[in-house]
């Protein structure tokens, strides 16, 4: 059975892939727009679960710059992990 830091790890990478950098240039923060394609939602849905408090995905923002943490995206998605392993 895996750890949870194997698996956040695991899907770290996964992103990384799906986003299109080397696995050796992981990126630390990434913006709304590949925030939403990592979870196949609209930039407009992350804006309104930020505003609503409906989902609890932690996210930085600098004046109107909205980034993702990386592992915070791993994170969130491996705690939403339902269903079988194998």
């Amino acid at each position: 059975m895996q750890t949870e830091t194997e698996t956040v790890s695991q899907i770290i990478a996964e992103i990384s892939r799906n986003l299109g950098y080397p696995p050796d240039a992981i990126p630390t923060q990434v913006d709304e727009k590949s925030a939403s394609l990592v979870l196949d939602v609209k930039p407009a849905t992350l804006c309104n679960w930020r505003c609503t408090g409906r989902y609890n995905l932690p996210y930085v923002k600098t004046g109107r710059l909205v980034r993702y943490r990386v592992a915070d995206l791993a994170a969130w998605i491996a705690k939403r992990r339902t269903g079988a392993e194998g």
